[in-house]
């Protein structure tokens, strides 16, 4: 058979049920071989959409998610989303058509070097060099993504050994000697652990985005229950621990609850599980929870102490490592009085310094009641996806997730734009459950054109536009930090949004009034197909609270 048509037999034996793409010169033979293949494939309107749809199909699924695109600009337009996914460990194969093989370094049509432009954002990069490479090339990049700390991985075949005719033998057993990840962790370092946290004091546990990746949500819930544990989570960990809880402390970072981020600053051990402290969190790194000593668990060994130093590091699989740790815990049956004093502490921090903002009078939208409204319009179960900026914020701060993949964002990488074609792949791999996007009025604009795929596959996502006629986030710095000095942040009242929708052959609404808000959104979400609701909210409400950038946490601001 044709190299591309083993690509489809490998593709549906990873079980690849969907894929997003945009066909070209390059992978033409790709394309071709869809026809007999059997695969739904999901023709995208731009590249990065293709991209993004496949993390947000991977972040809600957990399964690998898959992206095509051809050479040259096909391939340069899924920088953005290989390098978004490395950033948040999300597990993807991108395949890129490239030029045939003679023209290659000739400058040719459509001609770009894929491999080293994604090589410094790929977990790893193949370029297939002979038409026998590719079977196991594809099912070596799945195992790659799924495995370890997930990733991005991009498979780049020029077109003539695409189509070269190749005897296709089924590849079961993946083995890979200098691809050996660590995923148990070592029972010594786990004991120590366990006998730092019985003698602490005031202990918090920090989780992150690898708790959701590792699928360790309900061992992190056992371990943290195993005592009065307090639990923050950064903003990629949201719904690893459900938010409501009497040990939740909120988020924490930059724009985390002071609850959080003064236990941080005053703890004396940090248990931190599948978070790699990054400067969101951590603010200036010298004087990032001074008191404390570290116990720091993770799959990847690159980011034990690399920005905190470990003082007791454990590498591996949270979900391997978590239950052995609870019973070495338990095991030592700590005095659970001795976190009386601490949880005292916490709990008037909460009723000194809970979430607020000044609502409204009258019929004004304050963005953090439009979160507060969605909220109760979906009774908190929808898939919430989010592009980047006050919103993104505001969402974390009062969309309270209660589990696990319910949280979709641009966490590492901040990339506007996100958010759309996030929530059309995760409602493609969960079409079972309620997809909502919440993005700003100006992320939203840098992929809407994928309404249309939206309307064209019958993929029923609903966008919820926080509108204010500003890049928010930009314009609060300039505000805060840049003396009121506004340059180029306001985006004016275009496009109309409603009929941008309508354009797209989606539904579209408006909402400015906070009394019929939550009727508004119910309607919205009741209706059979794409729906994109143009909230218009207080123009120049800022995100707080928030800690200046290089401050500690106890500097916080509003």
């Amino acid at each position: 058979m044709r190299a591309v048509d083993a690509l489809m037999e490998c593709l549906k034996a990873e079980g690849a049920e969907v894929v997003f793409g945009l066909p070209g010169g390059a992978n033409l033979p790709t394309y071709d071989a869809f026809c007999d293949a059997g695969i739904r494939h999901i023709l995208v309107r731009h590249e990065a959409g293709g991209g993004h749809a496949a993390e947000g199909y991977a972040k809600a699924t957990g399964r690998v998610g898959v992206a095509l695109a051809t050479s040259g600009p096909g391939a340069t337009n899924l920088v953005t989303p290989i390098c978004d996914a490395m950033m948040d460990s999300v597990p993807v194969v991108f395949i890129t058509g490239q030029v045939r093989t003679e023209l290659l370094g000739t400058d040719g049509f459509q001609e770009a070097d894929t491999i080293g432009i994604t090589m410094p954002i790929a977990k790893h990069s193949f370029l297939i060099q002979q038409p026998l490479e590719l079977p196991r090339s594809i099912h070596e990049a799945f195992h790659i993504a799924r495995t370890g700390r997930p990733g991005p991985v991009v498979v780049d075949i020029p077109q003539d050994l695409s189509r070269a005719a190749i005897t296709y033998e089924p590849v079961s057993d993946v083995r890979l000697p200098g691809y050996q990840p660590t995923t148990e962790g070592n029972q010594k370092q786990i004991r120590l652990a366990a006998k730092a946290l019985a003698n602490s004091r005031r202990p918090v546990i920090y989780a992150g985005g690898g708790v959701v990746c590792g699928e360790a949500g309900t061992e992190l819930i056992e371990f943290a229950t195993a005592d009065r544990f307090p639990v923050t989570c950064t903003v990629m960990g949201l719904g690893a621990f459900p938010a409501p809880h009497e040990q939740w402390l909120g988020m924490l970072g930059m724009h985390g609850t002071r609850s959080a981020n003064y236990a941080i600053d005053e703890a004396d051990l940090i248990c931190a599980i599948g978070a790699r402290f990054d400067d969101r969190v951590t603010g200036q790194l010298t004087e990032f929870a001074p008191r404390a000593k570290f116990i720091h668990i993770d799959i990847d060994p690159a980011e034990i102490s690399k920005n905190v130093p470990a003082h007791i590091p454990i590498v591996g699989d949270a979900r391997n490592i978590l239950p052995r740790l609870t019973a070495a815990y338990r095991a030592l049956a700590p005095d659970p009085a001795r976190l009386e004093g601490w949880w005292s502490r916490i709990r008037a921090w909460q009723q000194r310094h809970p979430l607020r903002y000044d609502d409204s009078a009258d019929s004004e939208i304050k963005p953090q009641f439009m979160i507060e409204a969605l909220y109760e319009a979906t009774a908190g179960e929808a898939i919430v996806t989010s592009d980047v900026g006050q919103h993104q914020m505001w969402t974390a701060q009062y969309f309270h997730f209660s589990r696990p993949r319910q949280w979709i964002n641009s966490g590492g990488l901040g990339t506007m734009g996100f958010g759309l074609p996030a929530a059309m792949g995760a409602k493609v791999g969960r079409p079972d459950q309620t997809v909502v996007c919440i993005a700003g009025d100006g992320s939203v604009q840098m992929n809407a054109q994928e309404l249309a795929t939206c309307v064209q596959e019958g993929i029923a996502i609903k966008v919820f536009v926080m509108n204010n006629g500003y890049l928010g986030m930009v314009r609060q710095w300039q505000e805060l930090f840049w003396d009121g000095r506004y340059s180029h942040v306001e985006t004016g009242p275009w496009p109309d949004l409603v009929k941008l929708a309508q354009a797209h052959g989606a539904t579209g609404m408006r909402c400015a009034d906070k009394r019929t808000l939550v009727t508004d959104f119910k309607e919205a979400l009741a209706i059979d197909g794409p729906v994109l609701v143009d909230v218009r909210v207080t123009r120049e409400e800022n995100t707080f609270p928030m800690i200046p950038a290089g401050k500690p946490a106890r500097d916080m601001v509003g």
